[in-house]
């Protein structure tokens, strides 16, 4: 029988403090805690909770730097500089801090040459794509980032793990009140929305998941012990072998089967660019004219039973606005372990409930 997963609203200033103040209890700079709990937020709002993508990762990094899987104080070093190009060592470091920060220098390069490509190595997983992406947009440019991962996805043919969800985004500026963005995931789902529809008593889609034995399945529990499938068949398998060349290949790093396999250096590694709008045309004519593409997609004829044609990242503008409309909703189980990870941190700021998120958007 499914059932609805109880969640809660809580107040989005404090929640942002809480979880900053959390990161600096574990050894994160004030700056590095702030940027790292705004990512989480971000996500928060935009995904569906099942994608674990939010502040539930606040306990994971706890348990992380607790056990010398990350350096929260690693920093960051230019391995190699050209004037639009970069190698940045992450040391181990927390991703979601070390590619925000490159996507930040690929920002100033596009600025001064009109593009800007940062690739870092030797870091740890770096939350959702469209957090650096959609760095760029409030600096005048499009913004595109990807990484690689633990080896989750199956070759097309395999039933073991060779390559990660390698996630993708890019974000573009447009005159329709949200930026166009794209954010995917190789895969056609990952492990948290499986472990989301055990906890409804739902079954999944079988192009998800395959069993350890290679037999497709619709049940979620059994489709955790083995690979995902990529999205598209062979073509998303070769995008996400692709992008461990551009990623782990190319840096120096980690790539297929690296990943994650040393637990006291994660050896992930993540490709961020900007690209300068105004090289090429004035930002406001590149802004109508996304909207006129916009426009084009959403005007065309729908197939029979299709309500609305949404564009890239519609649907998660009006995620975020609905979600937002009374606080931040939290996963009740969520909440509960935050509350407890604050006490036994000896955190000030307290997560106080808003009350009971009704709404019908996750």
């Amino acid at each position: 029988m499914n059932k609805r997963i109880p969640m809660t609203n809580v107040d989005r200033a404090q929640l942002r403090a809480f979880v900053s103040e959390g990161f600096e209890a574990l050894g994160l700079t004030e700056e590095d805690a702030g940027i790292f709990a705004d990512a989480l937020i971000f996500s928060e709002l935009r995904f569906h909770p099942g994608q674990g993508q939010g502040v539930a990762r606040l306990r994971r990094y706890h348990e992380r730097i607790g056990n010398g899987e990350v350096n929260p104080r690693a920093g960051w070093s230019i391995v190699k500089e050209g004037p639009a190009l970069a190698l940045v060592d992450a040391h181990n470091g927390i991703g979601t801090v070390a590619a925000s920060k490159a996507m930040d220098l690929a920002i100033k390069k596009a600025k001064e040459n009109g593009i800007g490509t940062v690739i870092v190595r030797n870091s740890t997983h770096y939350g959702s794509s469209a957090v650096h992406a959609c760095r760029a947009l409030d600096h005048g440019c499009i913004g595109m980032a990807f990484t690689n991962a633990g080896p989750e996805m199956a070759p097309h043919g395999g039933r073991e793990g060779v390559t990660g969800t390698n996630p993708w985004s890019i974000a573009a500026p447009s005159d329709q009140g949200f930026p166009v963005v794209l954010d995917i995931a190789l895969t056609t789902a990952g492990k948290g929305m499986m472990k989301w529809h055990e906890r409804e008593g739902k079954k999944m889609p079988l192009d998800w998941a395959i069993t350890p034995e290679g037999e497709e399945t619709d049940d979620p529990t059994a489709a955790m012990l083995g690979p995902l499938l990529p999205i598209g068949g062979h073509k998303g398998y070769g995008l996400a072998f692709m992008s461990e060349a551009m990623t782990g290949v190319l840096s120096g790093g980690g790539f297929g089967l690296m990943p994650y396999s040393d637990p006291k250096k994660l050896d992930v590694s993540h490709y961020v660019q900007a690209i300068d709008i105004s090289w090429f045309m004035d930002p406001a004519d590149y802004a109508a004219r996304m909207g006129e593409f916009v426009q084009m997609a959403k005007t065309r004829k729908r197939r029979p039973g299709v309500k609305e044609i949404l564009v890239p990242g519609e649907q998660e503008a009006r995620r975020i606005a609905a979600k937002s409309e009374n606080g931040v909703p939290i996963d009740d189980v969520v909440l509960a372990d935050m509350q407890a990870l604050g006490a036994e941190l000896g955190l000030t700021t307290t997560l106080d409930p808003l009350g009971p998120y009704t709404g019908d958007t996750l």
